[in-house]
């Protein structure tokens, strides 16, 4: 049974914010959506460590998939997952508390931001908790699929960019979150592997867990996809002398 709903917290005024007042600063929602993938694969790393999971031996990654056919960027980890519960409470509510702080601090600002110095987009989203909506900057639809390591059925989740959003069961059938943006007419440029790469050597290089980023058009060896090396620096060092 499928369920369909509007995002809580005062969507009509949180969407517009994103879109808007951040515009200057889209490059951040890829940091933003890879660190989501980091953090799921770090908090099953962490379940295995104390014994909470077993019989878990996969090799970790994260894969920014770009497809110019379909016109979508996808961001897959495969972490801990999601169950249905935690779809509705992670990504249902924006972040409460965080939103509407957000909202009480940006809402009513004009189109060119007016904002000062410390009000620069590339700390805003993260810190008020809003990290997954960033993707809405550069996308007029984004889909979750998602599966959690526990036994819960996969979910499909879908949202359009008024916050309107459906809700069912999925067949996915590995751990792990595939993050579909269906990228609009006017960001386009996320869509070449070149801006992505430049975007997420920057911003996520030191993250542990190996980073591929992948064009579906053409034919290149995986290890030559991967963007960040995850050997410690002290190694590194070493190796030098």
């Amino acid at each position: 049974m499928g369920e369909k709903g509007g995002i809580s917290v005062q969507t009509e005024h949180i969407f517009p914010i994103i879109k808007r007042w951040l515009y200057s600063e889209k490059d951040i929602f890829l940091r933003e959506l890879i660190s989501n993938a980091a953090d799921a694969v770090s908090k099953l790393k962490h379940l295995i460590s104390i014994g909470e999971v077993s019989g878990i031996d996969d090799d970790f990654s994260i894969f920014v998939k770009i497809n110019k056919k379909d016109e979508t960027l996808t961001i897959s980890d495969n972490g801990i997952g999601m169950s249905e519960e935690e779809v509705k409470k992670y990504i249902n509510q924006i972040a409460l508390s965080g939103a509407l702080d957000f909202i009480q601090k940006y809402d009513g600002k004009n189109k060119d931001g007016e904002t000062s110095k410390d009000d620069s987009a590339d700390g805003i989203i993260g810190h008020f908790g809003l990290g997954f909506y960033s993707a809405f900057m550069v996308a007029d639809k984004v889909d979750i699929i998602t599966k959690s390591y526990s036994p819960s059925p996969a979910v499909f989740w879908t949202c359009n960019d008024e916050g309107d959003y459906e809700m069912e069961n999925s067949d996915k059938s590995d751990r792990g979150t595939d993050i579909i943006l269906h990228i609009n007419e006017d960001n386009r440029e996320y869509l070449e592997e070149t801006k992505l790469r430049e975007i997420a050597e920057k911003y996520c290089s030191f993250m542990p867990t190996p980073i591929y980023i992948i064009d579906n058009e053409k034919d290149e060896k995986i290890e030559d996809c991967r963007i960040n090396p995850t050997e410690p620096l002290w190694k590194k060092s070493l190796a030098m002398f």
